[in-house]
């Protein structure tokens, strides 16, 4: 009876232990990713302000590789706050002639990335619309209104030109701001690399009339150059 209480114990001993450790490591395992977007807010805002006071400290001394670009939607009197801009790298420079509009869609190869972490030191990756290896003769550019992006990817795309390849960061408030979505915490500074391919003006009223007599409207053309 002795025996069989001993090895009754030593099990008991074992199973407490083994609970005990794996407690511990789960609690360590949601610690850790809990602590990897702590504060997320405050450094987002750190991070932002970095970024565009050596932007700008390059920009001013005329280095032609970095652009600071104020909000489309906010004019001089109004912008005077860092996160009334977006900060570019021109990765590549295009040499395409004119700028989408507002008013355009556009052809754009693009990838998403938030800050850089502990677990992803490149940002993590959120969004993008090539797979495998960035490559221009293989990848198909997505197509969408610059309407229908964030301010601040509109304000980058309406001073591309086709080829231009740029790293664009926007700061949270020309971003989701307060919201999160899909893997994208709230707050969050969003870090596109762009490749404008094309862009596609609205159709405008033709002069002639149609035969109908109602007024002929041109079609709509993608620009590639």
């Amino acid at each position: 009876r002795s025996l069989i209480m001993k090895k009754i114990y030593a099990y008991l001993t074992l199973a407490m232990t083994t609970a005990l450790a794996t407690g511990l490591s789960s609690c360590s395992e949601t610690k850790e990713e809990d602590n990897e977007f702590d504060n997320w807010q405050s450094r987002n805002e750190t991070y932002f302000d970095a970024k565009y006071n050596s932007a700008k400290q390059l920009v001013d001394a005329g280095n032609t590789d970095w652009k600071v670009l104020r909000s489309y939607s906010l004019n001089s009197e109004v912008a005077k706050h860092t996160y009334d801009h977006v900060v570019v790298e021109v990765k590549n420079e295009g040499k395409g002639s004119g700028c989408p509009f507002f008013t355009d869609s556009v052809k754009v190869h693009y990838s998403g990335r938030l800050i850089p972490t502990t677990s992803y030191p490149k940002g993590l990756l959120f969004d993008q619309s090539w797979t495998g290896d960035y490559n221009l003769s293989t990848m198909n550019p997505s197509t969408f209104a610059v309407s229908g992006v964030v301010n601040g990817f509109a304000t980058a795309l309406q001073s591309m030109h086709i080829g231009d390849r740029w790293t664009v960061t926007i700061p949270q408030q020309l971003g989701y701001a307060s919201s999160s979505k899909s893997n994208i915490p709230a707050y969050s500074t969003l870090v596109f690399d762009i490749t404008l391919v094309g862009y596609c003006r609205a159709a405008s009223p033709a002069q002639a009339p149609a035969a109908n007599g109602a007024k002929a409207v041109s079609k709509a053309e993608w620009i590639y150059e």
